[in-house]
């Protein structure tokens, strides 16, 4: 399942000290587990004895009865391919020891304890277990037989590998978890015990997420229920499953009954990003024994919503903050400029299109922060043969309602006169005839620039560089390209988002979101736009899709094409999703000759395609292997 492995937190019923019952609870979660093709299911701290037995950790009855519970839980999983991560009290060299047994198929597969025993306030474990800290290379004898025992363990089955630690390992300054991630486990878990106080819930799950992100990895937590006592403190029963700073599952707390949560993590996505991304690689290596697992269940249907759209946070208060938030870089970055240049003019080609306006309104944006005169503001209308009335009329309504200067300048006639120096019939709508308007605007743009001392401010968005849906020194080419870092689907919640900071024009901006994406070089019917974008390469919310997890995860052709069936079902099929993967990777591969030489811009979010940045790839790169891959993925 491309990397996906499913893993499950359980929060069983448990009554203290009464071994049974506990075991019972989790044996009937362990067969849920199993049930989902779980590959893991985890289980709270001491959840084999119950956590709140206080001195009866001192009763050898209460060890013995352990003892009976870990056999009872190790008979059961004897045709359970499900990994079980269980809370226990192990003697080793006469110390008792708080630790997680991991059992799977009638094994006992290793023994971890706790390093960080909690000493203060409402914990005084100390007076009951000591800390692991330090004990490596060991074994422990359990159920008769020596199995591996100390915190030097990771546990393996291919591309999936696991650590554990307990409950407070978790608070501690570093915790072990973090010493795992970089031996290479992908997925960590931990067995808890957590009490409930107010406000407390909010910081657990913070810590959860935070570790997950800091170790770009899937972090699992249980954490015990009800069922313990509540002498001096209460037991909620939290449960989390976290992905690179992403929750996504909690259980629900204070639940009288036993519960159990899943979800898929995607461990390919994971260990690609440690190499592409942070300085994940330079972190220390300690020495980890690795423990064999067998064989965990494969899942056939994935458990985990897909956005369809990455780029755009799915919550409205989200989305505005984000485009708050890309509406200050992007006037930043301007000023910054501007300000290095000693500029006082920008000059931007206005289509009345999306990607023109946005510049337009970053740009005035900008002169506001720096209190400049928006007549500075050069915009220039340049209709030509596929300009219509709808398009025109809403560029001059946008610069009049923003009081910038407004010239127009038509293009026909040098486009005309330059068909004629080039032998161009001008009936023959080719690439020629798009091009040479695309070159002629860019042409008056950059001249005009140089007149009044100022610079082009280019308005070309990251999806469009990604496919190099431009002409090459055409409207490719700017003098800071203020756009080139935000994705189409983004672009337009941005513009929407400015119908509330600028309402005076909020008429024209909404009618300007009704417009067809187009580059409107091709003659209109019927003063209708005639060539519409995503008609010729494809929806933009595809290829913004293809983008992100392409660059962001590597993800393989096979693989996007999987999750985009995933994200979009009910809207595209398979073909359709097929078809229109291969033009993004067939663009993508030949159009990297623009982005070598494209224009210096802002970085606004985790992707860019700046060959100073991020992206580093050769103008002539192949791109039959990702193709052959796809085309493999329609084969099996």
């Amino acid at each position: 399942m491309y990397g996906f492995y499913r893993v499950a937190a359980a929060v069983p019923k448990v009554r203290v000290a009464k071994v049974d019952f506990n075991v019972d609870h989790i044996v009937d979660l362990w067969k849920i587990a199993a049930e989902q093709n779980a590959a893991v299911v985890l289980f709270p701290e001491l959840s084999v004895s119950s956590y709140s037995c206080g001195d009866l950790f001192f009763q050898q009855a209460l060890h013995r009865s352990v003892e009976k519970g870990l056999e009872k839980l190790r008979k059961a999983s004897e045709t359970c391919r499900t990994a079980g991560i269980v809370g226990a009290p192990v003697w080793h060299g006469g110390r008792l020891y708080n630790c997680a047994v991991v059992i799977q198929e009638g094994r006992i597969l290793g023994v971890v304890p706790k390093i960080f025993v909690p000493e203060h306030k409402e914990y005084y474990e100390k007076r009951w277990f000591v800390s692991g800290v330090g004990m490596k290379n060991e074994t422990v004898k359990l159920l008769g037989e020596e199995v591996p025992f100390g915190v030097d363990l990771l546990f393996c089955y291919e591309d999936l590998v696991f650590g554990v630690e307990i409950c407070e390992d978790l608070w501690s300054v570093v915790p072990p978890s973090s010493w795992q991630a970089l031996a290479g486990a992908t997925i960590l878990f931990n067995l808890s015990a957590s009490d409930e106080i107010v406000g407390k819930s909010e910081y657990r799950a913070s810590l959860v997420s935070t570790q997950s992100a800091r170790c770009m990895a899937g972090y699992v937590y249980a954490s015990c229920g009800m069922g313990e006592s509540t002498t001096d403190v209460v037991f909620g029963g939290d449960a989390m499953i976290a992905e690179n700073g992403t929750m996504l599952e909690r259980g629900e707390r204070f639940w009288d009954e036993s519960q159990v949560i899943f979800a898929d993590i995607d461990v390919e996505r994971l260990a690609t990003m440690r190499v592409s991304e942070g300085s994940f690689a330079d972190g220390e290596v300690r020495p980890f024994r690795r423990v064999a697992l067998f064989e965990p269940p494969r899942i056939e249907q994935l458990n985990r919503y897909v956005d369809p759209h990455p780029f755009v946070p799915s919550k409205k208060s989200e989305r505005a903050k984000r485009c708050r938030e890309i509406f200050a870089i992007q006037a930043a970055a301007l000023q910054k400029r501007l300000e290095h240049i000693g500029s006082r003019v920008c000059v931007l080609g206005i289509s009345g299109g999306l990607d023109s306006t946005l510049a337009l309104l970053a740009t005035y944006r900008t002169f506001e922060i720096m209190h400049r005169d928006p007549k500075d503001i050069i915009c220039v209308t340049m209709p030509g043969f596929g300009t219509t009335g709808r398009t025109l009329e809403n560029a001059v309504r946008l610069c009049e309602g923003l009081g910038v200067t407004l010239r127009h300048i038509d293009i026909t006639d040098a486009c005309m006169e330059h068909f004629k120096q080039i032998g161009h019939d001008p009936s023959e709508h080719t690439i020629v005839y798009e091009n040479v308007q695309a070159r002629e605007r860019t042409q008056i743009l950059m001249d005009l620039a140089n007149k009044l001392g100022g610079i082009v401010v280019g308005t070309g968005d990251l999806s469009e560089s990604a496919l190099g849906w431009s002409t090459y020194n055409g409207d490719h080419m700017s003098m800071y390209a203020i756009n080139v870092g935000i994705p189409k689907t983004l672009i337009r919640y941005l513009v929407e988002w400015t119908t509330e900071v600028y309402p005076k024009i909020s008429d024209v901006l909404h009618d300007i979101l009704a417009t067809p994406v187009s580059p409107e070089l091709l003659p209109p019917k019927d003063d209708e736009i005639a060539q519409k974008t995503e008609e010729m390469v494809g929806p933009y919310e595809l290829h913004d899709f293809f983008l992100y997890h392409m660059i962001k995860s590597g993800a393989r052709p096979r693989k996007i094409l999987f999750l985009a069936k995933t994200a979009f079902k009910g809207k595209y099929d398979e073909e359709i999703i097929r078809g229109w993967l291969k033009v993004f990777l067939r663009r993508f591969f030949t159009q990297q000759f623009k982005r070598s030489c494209m224009p210096d811009g802002p970085k606004v979010g985790t992707i860019a395609l700046s060959p100073r940045g991020d992206w580093r790839m050769p103008s002539d790169a192949d791109v039959e292997e990702w193709v052959r891959d796809l085309e493999e993925a329609a084969e099996r």
